[in-house]
């Protein structure tokens, strides 16, 4: 009986469109967590799938021997594709030339992910029996021989390599690479019992094989195996990568945040207008347990409404959007559970969480507001509507994100946020009671309907603010990115590095350069030296540590050391002052947090058997991935200067044909780019070998190429969540128009039987949103620079700045935008005459 009671009035409040505004909320909240799930996904997997050819392959163990085939076979097992390479060093020979070069030695199958770059286009091809694949300054350095020989064989130099997949980004490690096969390696009798050989074992696969592959290999390695990934920190692309995810995860959670706040509107909305109807019920003798099974009916099945709404909504979303992507982002299609799992929950947890404290109000409204209808019945603390409302929010971020940095961020900008409107916003809006009983103008008319409604303003102040908060976080974040971004990979940023510079060879090199009108970095001496105590205190190696040792776990290799006058450009002081005294050294914020080190500590070096101790004088944040010349530690030159050096340096030589004298046809260039001084990019390379045989010259350029491809895609990603996030916030911003509209139709037929005309009621309502409208821009504004800096600080590692041109933007856009959208939807109510208004009251 009650169950058919609760349908009929469900289906009549739909028809009447009663409920419509709830469903909408849920509709919106499901919509936006599973469309921005899906997309968010999409692109995350897109941007990991491009990146990972960087290492040529999903997931690689580095190894010093070989692995327990046990692995492999796990490997196979899921469906995993692998191929197991060697790496080593050997010295070739050509005549009475020879060279150290890093050999790689590869199975069939290789790259399995990317392209192997020849000078002659991309293949996924390998050398043939007996021949080898070389880098091009390996041919400048021999003269270009036919063959050479390798251990016990003779090999045919068949190709020049541009570039490898997977040949990292090390300027220190300044052998040239050349490629064969892996069952060349045995006739050349190169490795025996006790040499130094890296096995590298990659392997290729869906996300969820290669998760549980990770899971159940990873801790069965041991201190000297590493396992790598694009965000490993091996790739350059890592960093872009890990941003990039972290904002596309706060975009749906800032969506979450948004649809959660619609929702809780919607339902303090629905209950409101049925307190009359629960009085009425329970005056004609309804029980309680009648009453919450009717209203709980009710809410059950807008719910379920919504979240089917909502899931195929998120669905059109993705499909429409997968069409405007890029084909090489629009290929990967990650599994649809999650979105969808992802839109159930948020569309349960947040109806009945978000409804709870209403609806409790409701059923408790005493019988006698039929005469009284001020009576509200149960007063419960607005502590508890908040405390589920963030626990609802803080749940449902943790499980979609799983990051409490982002979470607790977007909690305590929710937080920061109620604030204001139970402070500012309310005070602001009482602003009217002196002029709230003077309607003789359309701002004072304006200001007394603010006052008449200062609780339900103050509702919509919370989607109004919140759907600016978002756009303003997003927007702000999304340009620091980019910029961030383009400001490590400038046009010019560099695409060759020099190595193992001798001082001699430095102003030689410098003319040269000029000569060419080549614009090179400075040139960074460059010292090996191992970091050996800390205050005092011995530091010992991981393998040390793990054996039983007691001590302070420090670097277990030698470090790359410089010294330097003035801060390098590309770094960040955060502490004290740079290097002036000879007892000082500056140390890299990375290092000096994972070691401990503090300003003032005292450093233990030891060069060339050599013991130097200095003390700290300042942290520096490096920019890593500017490709350029970068060092944990710089020193002054009084403090190295007992010590033999080399140097490296590094320069932009212009991939296009330069405008200058020679003309871009001439064909005595062959087509070839052209240096600044009109010499073809070959020939100064060539140039440059053939006078400084011992430099060596490595060429970043290919992988200069490829991560500003990857960049542009994060940033394509970033434009389409920010699309997606503009479009949830007018959604919100629409819905929460509606709210009082009910109030407002019966407040427009009091002024008209009043005589107020139509400009006088259009003019004041429109004054009265735009008023609400600036208020939001105005707590919006604070609520974002706090968001931000949290952001900033805590997660995504940007320099933090007041934007103050959004104090005056913000307000002023936020009133525009919602006088537009309120005058809009009161459009029908201020066109009809006074007897419309009352009827349709009635």
């Amino acid at each position: 009986m009650e169950l058919s009671l609760a349908w009929r009035l469900f289906k009549r409040e739909l028809q009447q469109g009663q409920l419509l505004l709830i469903i909408l909320a849920i509709t919106l909240a499901v919509l936006s967590v599973s469309g921005l799930a899906r997309v968010s996904e999409r692109l995350q997997v897109a941007i990991t799938g491009q990146a990972s050819q960087f290492i040529a392959a999903d997931r690689i163990i580095d190894s010093p021997v070989k692995i327990d085939a046990a692995i492999l076979t796990k490997a196979e097992d899921l469906g995993l594709k692998h191929v197991t390479n060697m790496q080593f060093n050997s010295m070739v020979y050509s005549g009475d030339k020879f060279q150290l070069v890093t050999v790689r030695a590869v199975e069939t199958g290789y790259p399995l992910k990317g392209d192997i770059e020849l000078t002659s286009g991309k293949t996924k091809a390998l050398p043939q029996a007996g021949e080898i694949w070389f880098e091009t300054r390996l041919g400048g350095l021999l003269g270009y021989p036919k063959s050479i020989e390798l251990g016990n064989s003779e090999f045919v130099l068949s190709n020049e390599i541009s570039r490898l997949p997977d040949a990292g980004f090390n300027p220190f490690a300044s052998s040239p690479v050349v490629l064969m096969r892996m069952e060349d390696v045995a006739k050349t009798g190169v490795i025996q019992p006790g040499s130094r050989v890296t096995y590298l074992y990659q392997f290729a696969g869906d996300e969820a094989s290669l998760t549980a592959f990770e899971q159940s290999v990873k801790p069965l390695l041991n201190s000297t195996q590493r396992w790598v990934d694009v965000q490993s920190g091996d790739s350059p692309i890592a960093g872009a990568v890990k941003r990039a995810e972290r904002f596309l995860l706060l975009a749906s959670l800032m969506g979450i945040a948004l649809a959660c706040a619609a929702i809780g509107i919607a339902a303090q909305r629905y209950c409101q207008r049925h307190y009359d109807v629960v009085a009425m019920l329970k005056t004609f003798g309804a029980s309680a347990k009648q009453i919450r099974l009717l209203f709980g009916t009710h809410l059950l099945l807008v719910t379920l409404m919504g979240i089917v709404l909502g899931l195929i909504g998120g669905v059109l979303l993705d499909f429409g959007i997968s069409y405007l992507l890029p084909p090489e982002i629009a290929a990967y299609s990650p599994p649809l559970t999650r979105p969808l799992l992802l839109g159930v929950s948020t569309g349960l947890i947040s109806a009945f969480m978000f409804s709870a404290y209403p609806l409790m109000r409701l059923l408790a409204i005493p019988p006698l507001r039929v005469l009284q209808r001020q009576l509200e019945g149960l007063q419960l603390g607005m502590w508890l509507h908040l405390l589920l409302s963030l626990g609802a929010m803080a749940l449902l971020g943790y499980l979609y994100s799983q990051s409490w940095a982002l979470t607790l961020t977007v909690v305590a900008a929710v937080l920061l946020l109620g604030v204001l409107l139970s402070v500012l916003g309310f005070v602001m809006i009482r602003l009217g009671h002196s002029v709230g009983m003077k309607t003789t103008n359309p701002l004072q008319l304006a200001l007394a309907g603010l006052r008449r409604r200062a609780r339900q303003n103050a509702v919509q102040l919370v989607g109004f603010s919140a759907a600016l908060v978002l756009l303003l976080t997003i927007l702000a974040l999304r340009q620091d990115l980019l910029n961030e971004w383009q400001k490590q990979l400038p046009e010019n940023a560099p695409n060759y590095f020099l190595v193992n510079i001798a001082p001699d060879d430095a102003k030689p090199l410098n003319d040269f350069m000029t000569t060419k009108g080549i614009v090179a970095t400075d040139i960074y001496p460059v010292i090996r030296g191992r970091l050996t105590q800390i205050n005092g205190e011995v530091l010992i190696s991981n393998e040390q540590s793990e054996a039983g040792e007691k001590g302070r776990v420090g670097i277990s290799r030698e470090l790359n050391l410089t010294w330097r006058n003035t801060l390098p450009a590309n770094n960040e002081l955060l502490e004290g002052h740079f290097n002036q005294a000879a007892d000082e050294v500056s140390v890299e914020s990375g290092v000096a947090d994972r070691l401990g080190i503090g300003i003032g500590d005292k450093l233990t070096y030891v060069i060339d058997n050599q013991e130097l101790t200095v003390k700290v004088a300042s942290i520096r944040a490096v920019h890593w991935e500017t490709l350029q010349p970068n060092f944990f530690m710089i020193f002054t030159q009084e403090a190295l200067a007992p010590f033999a050096y080399t140097s490296m340096a590094s320069f932009y030589l212009n991939d296009q044909q330069a405008t200058n004298d020679q003309s871009t046809n001439d064909q005595s260039t062959n087509g070839q780019a052209l240096s600044a001084d009109g010499t073809p990019k070959d020939a100064v390379i060539l140039a440059l070998i053939q006078q400084f045989p011992t430099i060596s010259i490595i060429d970043v350029g290919a992988m200069v190429g490829q991560l500003r491809q990857i960049i542009e895609q994060v940033s394509l990603s970033l434009t389409l969540v920010l699309a997606l996030v503009l479009l949830a916030s007018a959604l919100v911003l629409i819905a929460q128009t509606e709210a009082g509209m009910a109030t407002r139709q019966r407040e427009l037929a009091v002024l008209r039987t009043f005589g107020a005309s139509g400009w006088l009621l259009r003019s004041a309502t429109g004054l009265e949103f735009a008023l609400l409208g600036g208020i939001a821009g105005v707590l919006a504004v604070i609520v974002a620079e706090f968001a931000l800096y949290l952001l900033k600080t805590q997660v995504f590692e940007l320099n933090v700045y007041m934007h103050w041109p959004w104090w005056g933007i913000a307000p002023v856009s936020g009133a525009l935008i919602v006088a537009l959208l309120g005058v809009w939807r009161c459009r029908q109510l201020l066109s009809q005459s006074c007897s419309e208004l009352l009827k349709a009251g009635s």
